[in-house]
């Protein structure tokens, strides 16, 4: 009997092909997370900062990886097609993808600013918080979400497997994106003029609020059904985002002087959330052609698809730790040894990875049984509960070995 039934043939070939995309992906995520390092006296001046990095990087992954994988379903199904009208499966998509950019990077911005507010940790004000969440989401949400348009229409026009691209790609790009943009947005809305600074305020609020009416009122078409999914959801899971930020901040000493950790948060989760986002693709996908039942307990196939998980980790983790670890050696960044960093990210990673399988068959699962859509739950669910879980349990194994 195969130790990993799900890796011989076929699905030995899509897991080749994801495995590409993820180690790919986790090259170029580490060019985010030098940008993060090299960033280390801008975030110990500014530690609000801080919080933002996770919850950002969050939102652009859920959005446009379940709008990636919304598109892998369709398809599956035969649904797709490279039409941009209003009601077409990428017109519907691309205007909720864009208008959940909007009136969630708003609501983010006040989270930040009150759990930041309420734990007495200084540096920015509301309109400070909201300008940079709103500006920063605005421009790396358009461009990740044209990278996932572009991605889907290569792997339609090739015949690839996008539930085994998009999420990768996806996560890449919105760390590569988002980290830059926040830290230069973040210098530019602090270095204006506080006048100024008020009538942007004003502008992107009333930007915000028509995007929340539309939403509201254009109760009809593909477009408001996945809002009406997607909004409630990612605002809950914003916050957890947050909550992820602050984990960070508590422990901020330790990253500044260990800035290698710094470098490792943004490929390193986003690896995680890559893996996680492809269980979640082939789930969604499985449980809609009918493959996969969504059962309480999960089926010899689905831990098939578990056992493909933890593969992925055992080749992606000690790839990335030795990227990660040479590249802050060249930049002069501090780190402890190898062999010690190693063992905080191969622990660290089980333990999420473990977590992910569950907690990503319970939301397509659930999701599916309740007749809700699983491609607009797992990828948000997951990503999220990997900031949290993943920023909580990182900082844990670094204070107990370190």
């Amino acid at each position: 009997m195969m130790l990993f039934p799900a890796v011989i043939g076929h699905q030995g070939r899509l897991f080749l092909v994801g495995l590409t995309a993820l180690l790919l992906s986790s090259f170029a995520a580490c060019a985010a997370g030098i940008y993060l390092g090299s960033a280390s006296d801008l975030i110990a001046l500014i530690p609000g900062l801080m919080v933002l990095v996770p919850p950002s990087i969050n939102m652009r992954g859920s959005i446009s990886g379940a709008m990636a994988s919304r598109l892998s379903s369709s398809m599956h199904l035969g649904e797709f097609e490279i039409d941009f009208h209003r009601d077409s499966v990428l017109g519907a998509n691309t205007s909720a993808s864009f208008l959940a950019t909007v009136i969630l990077s708003f609501v983010l911005g006040i989270f930040a600013w009150a759990i930041c507010r309420l734990l007495g940790i200084e540096g920015m004000g509301i309109a400070d918080f909201i300008l940079i969440s709103v500006l920063s989401g605005i421009l790396s949400g358009i461009l990740v979400i044209l990278i996932a348009l572009v991605t889907a229409a290569v792997s339609y026009k090739k015949g690839i497997d996008l539930d085994m691209i998009a999420s990768p790609t996806v996560t890449t790009a919105g760390d590569i994106i988002t980290i830059p943009i926040l830290v230069l947005t973040a210098v530019l809305v602090i270095g204006i003029d506080p006048q100024i600074r008020f009538l942007v305020l004003m502008v992107i609020t009333a930007v915000t609020v028509v995007a929340f009416i539309y939403y509201l009122y254009n109760l009809r078409g593909p477009s408001y059904v996945i809002l009406k999914e997607i909004v409630p959801l990612l605002i809950p899971l914003s916050f957890l985002g947050v909550l992820a930020g602050i984990a960070y901040v508590t422990d901020i000493e330790t990253l500044i002087t260990y800035a290698v950790f710094l470098v490792l948060i943004p490929p390193f989760m986003g690896g995680c959330g890559s893996i996680g986002g492809i269980l979640c693709s082939r789930l969604a996908t499985g449980m809609h052609m009918g493959e996969l039942s969504p059962s309480v307990i999960p089926t010899r196939e689905v831990f098939g698809h578990f056992g493909q998980s933890y593969l992925y980790s055992f080749i992606l983790i000690p790839v990335l730790v030795l990227t990660v670890y040479y590249a802050s050696m060249m930049l002069g960044l501090d780190s402890p040894p190898l062999s010690l960093l190693m063992v905080i990210c191969i622990t660290t990673g089980l333990l999420v990875i473990t977590l992910v399988n569950f907690i990503g068959y319970f939301a397509a699962s659930m999701s599916f049984r309740y007749g809700l859509d699983p491609d607009n739950f797992g990828i948000p669910v997951i990503t999220s509960f990997i900031d949290l879980t993943g920023a909580a349990l990182l900082v844990t194994v670094i204070n107990l070995l370190l």
